[in-house]
C-alpha cells in the first residue's frame, strides 16, 4: 500500500469571458424539407422556446453548411450540416487553482476546491477541472515539458475517471492514458455498481456490500443536529424525480429509485452548534448520495440549499420563475429559475480519501488523501500547511 502525498499546484486564470459554444448536428432524412425553426423548436424546445429560436436565428447564430442563415423558414436537406453557436458569455466565479496529491505516467490525482465543477455543463462551459487539464497538457506539449523528468511526455488528453460535485472539495482522480482511464473506470463500476437487487424493505444484500472492492471513496461532510449513534447505515433508495424548469427532474430519495447504500460514522459531536461531523463510505454511486441520504436520515448537511430533511428537494414556487414563453434571455435561452439546483455550493462535503489499485501494476493498493478544510477537522486535528483547504 502507498499512501501519496504531493503538493504542487497548477492553474491558469480564467479569461473574463469564454468562447461561447458550437453546436453540430447533420440532418437525417427524418428532418429533411423541415424548416431551420420547425428544427431546432421539436428537437431541442428544452433549450429555448420558439421566440428564443427565432432570436438566435435573428442573432446569425445558425448556420447550414457552413453559411450563415437569416431566415427561419430556410428548408432543410438530408446531410446538411447545422451549427448553432451560443454566444459567448461571462461565467460564475470559480477557483481555478488545483493541487496535485499524486502524480505518476498513468494517473492524477488532484485536490478540487469547492466551486469548481469537473466537467462543462449549463453555464460553467469553461471553468472546469477538464479545461485546466487541457491547458496543462498543452502547455506540457508546446514547451516540450514532461510533468516529471521520469514521465514522457503523453499525448492522450488528461481526464477526470469520476466526477465531485461543484461544491464538493477533494479526492479527484484522473487518467493520464486509455488503458489506464478505462482499467479504474471498470474498477469503479464494479464497487459501485455490484448491487443489482434489494432484500425485503429495500435494504441492499449483505453479500454485495461485503464484496472486496477495488476502489473506495471516504468523505467527510457537517450535518445538521446531533447524530446519537456512533454509526448508521442509510440505505434509501435514489431516482429522479419531476422538478420545475429541470429537464429530466432532479435525484431524490424515492421508493422508485435505485437501489443505494451509504455508512456513516460519526467522528464528533458539537452540542453546542447542534452539528455533527461525519465520515462516510459510499457503496453505491448515485448523484448527490451523501447530500440525499444525511437528508433522508434526518440530518441534512449544512449549508445545503437544496436537500432538506427526508431526502427530498426544499419547495419552491416557481410560478414566477419560468418565464419561458416571450422572455428569454439575451441568447434566447430559458431564464434561471429562482430556486436552488443540485450544483449550487455552500454545504460543506470533502472527498478525504481514495483507495484504488494501480490499473496498471495492478496489485499496488494506492491510498490518496486531502487534508480537510477547517470546518470539517476535528478538534485538535491538524493539517499540513502546504495543502490547499
Amino acid at each position: 500500500m502507498e499512501l501519496l502525498s504531493d503538493g504542487r499546484i497548477f492553474g491558469t486564470p480564467w479569461p473574463e469571458v469564454n468562447k461561447g459554444v458550437s453546436y453540430v448536428d447533420l440532418v437525417t432524412a427524418r428532418d429533411q424539407s423541415k424548416t431551420v425553426l420547425e428544427y431546432y423548436c421539436s428537437r431541442y424546445k428544452k433549450s429555448a422556446s420558439r421566440e428564443g429560436w427565432v432570436q438566435r436565428i435573428r442573432n446569425d447564430q445558425v448556420r447550414v453548411d457552413g453559411l450563415v442563415i437569416s431566415s427561419a423558414e430556410f428548408i432543410l436537406r438530408m446531410g446538411a450540416r447545422l451549427e448553432y453557436q451560443r454566444l459567448p458569455w461571462k461565467e460564475p466565479a470559480a477557483p481555478h487553482l488545483l493541487q496535485i496529491l499524486h502524480e505518476d505516467q498513468h494517473v492524477l490525482a488532484l485536490n478540487k476546491p469547492s466551486g469548481l465543477q469537473v466537467l462543462a455543463g449549463g453555464l460553467f462551459q469553461q471553468r472546469t477541472v477538464l479545461q485546466q487539464l487541457q491547458w496543462r497538457d498543452e502547455y506540457n506539449t508546446s514547451y516540450g515539458r514532461t510533468d516529471s523528468s521520469s514521465f514522457q511526455t503523453h499525448t492522450w488528453p488528461t481526464s477526470p475517471v469520476h466526477r465531485l460535485g461543484r461544491g464538493t472539495s477533494g479526492v479527484l482522480l484522473c487518467a493520464k492514458s486509455p488503458r489506464a482511464k478505462s482499467l479504474l473506470a471498470a474498477d469503479l463500476a464494479a464497487s459501485t455498481e455490484s448491487t443489482t437487487g434489494r432484500s425485503a424493505g429495500g435494504a441492499l444484500p449483505k453479500s454485495d456490500c461485503e464484496k472486496q472492492r477495488r476502489f473506495s471513496k471516504t468523505y467527510r461532510a457537517l450535518a445538521k443536529g446531533v447524530i446519537a449513534a456512533d454509526e448508521i447505515t442509510v440505505d434509501h433508495a435514489i431516482g429522479k424525480v419531476p422538478y420545475p424548469g429541470v429537464a429530466g427532474g432532479l435525484y431524490m430519495a424515492s421508493p422508485t429509485g435505485k437501489p443505494s447504500l451509504s455508512k456513516v460514522v460519526v467522528l464528533w459531536r458539537d452540542q453546542v452548534n447542534s452539528c455533527t461531523l461525519v465520515q462516510v463510505n459510499i457503496l453505491t454511486g448515485r448523484p448527490h448520495q451523501i447530500r440525499i441520504h444525511l437528508a433522508a436520515a434526518g440530518h441534512p448537511l449544512i449549508g445545503d440549499p437544496l436537500y432538506v430533511e427526508g431526502g427530498i428537494v426544499q419547495e419552491t414556487d416557481h410560478s414566477d420563475c419560468l418565464r419561458h414563453e416571450g422572455s428569454p434571455e439575451e441568447d434566447g435561452g430559458y431564464q434561471r429559475i429562482d430556486g436552488a439546483l443540485p450544483g449550487d455550493c455552500g454545504y460543506l462535503l470533502h472527498a478525504w480519501r481514495l483507495e484504488f489499485y494501480h490499473p496498471i501494476s495492478h496489485e499496488v493498493k494506492v491510498v490518496v488523501i486531502a487534508p480537510p478544510p477547517p470546518a470539517l477537522r476535528m478538534p485538535g486535528e491538524e493539517v499540513d500547511s502546504n495543502f490547499l483547504c
